[in-house]
């Protein structure tokens, strides 16, 4: 993985670690299980001392239950006490400005300072669905760009005389507002985010090309804004980490071929990795599994540390976003655990050391 020389005081400070949760719904599962499994994550990371939640959004789908992030992010915040929650993100082309600032800082208002409006483009969903969301979406950049510019102007209560942001607020009216991230597979919507003074998150784990040079283009092209005056970014990626190196190499064999799956059409929940047969597959497919992953950080702890501290150092962020699918859900907590005691993130911060007099 190369690296780039990257202006950023990112690249030496401690590694943060995140969770972007897609309440999958495995095989001989429910979706209610899947978002009580999600709630329980949430208090578990919060203990354990994640530095974000967030919760993505998906329609018409039977394998993930997430489809409306800012409804699980009101249970959440009263779950938890610390970790920063929100949306990774919310599909703005799907709905009002209007109503995505107002359902915000409702969420900021019953917990402040700890929400986090993540916005996306892509449809989270095939274009039927899509459309039935919202039948006049046409998915053009200039759309999205008067959305956003728009959403801006609501969370910040700006007043710009003759258009509607003269007579039409956000409510409720508090005095904090959430941090306000674009979140991108492909780079463009790391350009919105710059030219908006927003945070930027790269979906590694959807695509695993180019990201550190998107990324880099972010930071060169970002305008401060009253929210945040230099630019912010991570990374999003699969991982997969275990006790034993052969149940770390199961888990992400599983998880790629879940990807491969759904690639071929093949819409089915994640199967147990007792059912994953890599070796019958041929040799087409099993070169599809081998960019598959590339999506995807696995092993033992010490392992895991080092791939990701060399990922983040490739993009020259100082937080990583860990996203991890598993049939059983104790191989998903197991994960979670090991990667927080392994970056010591519960660990007591010492105390600084006395001045001599």
């Amino acid at each position: 993985m190369n690296s780039l020389n990257l202006t950023s005081s990112s690249a030496s400070a401690p590694l943060r670690l995140s969770v972007l949760d897609q309440s999958p719904v495995p095989l001989g599962r429910t979706p209610r299980e899947a978002l009580q499994h999600s709630i329980e994550l949430a208090r578990l990371t919060d203990r354990l001392g994640f530095t974000r939640f967030w919760v993505s959004e998906h329609h018409n789908t039977n394998t993930l239950a997430g489809s409306a992030p800012e409804v699980l992010l009101a249970r959440l915040g009263a779950e938890t006490s610390r970790i920063r929650l929100g949306s990774g993100g919310v599909m703005l082309p799907h709905y009002s400005s209007l109503k995505v600032a107002e359902n915000f800082r409702m969420l900021e208002a019953l917990y402040p300072g700890r929400i986090d409006l993540g916005i996306g483009r892509a449809p989270g969903t095939d274009r039927i669905t899509a459309h039935a969301l919202n039948p006049h979406n046409q998915f053009r950049d200039e759309d999205f760009a008067e959305q956003l510019m728009d959403l801006r102007a609501y969370l910040r209560d700006e007043t710009v005389p003759d258009t509607i942001h003269a007579r039409v607020k956000a409510a409720p009216f508090v005095d904090t507002v959430p941090e306000l991230w674009l979140l991108s597979s492909s780079g463009q919507s790391g350009l919105f985010a710059a030219h908006v003074g927003a945070a930027f998150s790269f979906a590694h784990f959807i695509n695993p090309n180019g990201g550190p040079k998107m990324v880099q283009m972010y930071r060169e092209r970002f305008r401060p804004s009253p929210e945040l005056a230099e630019p912010q970014a991570n990374v999003a990626i699969f991982v997969a980490c275990a006790d034993t190196a052969g149940h770390a190499q199961a888990l992400a064999d599983n998880l790629a071929l879940q990807m491969l799956k759904l690639e071929t059409g093949q819409f089915t929940p994640i199967e147990a990795v007792e059912k994953v047969n890599v070796a019958s597959l041929s040799a087409d497919l099993r070169a599809r599994l081998a960019y598959h992953h590339q999506r995807i950080i696995s092993g033992t702890p010490d392992k895991v540390k080092a791939e990701l501290t060399a990922l983040a150092a490739s993009y020259g962020v100082d937080e990583v976003s860990a996203v991890t699918i598993t049939h059983d859900y104790d191989d998903r907590l197991r994960s979670y655990e090991l990667l927080a005691d392994t970056f010591a993130l519960n660990a007591p911060v010492p105390e600084p050391a006395a001045l001599a007099v």
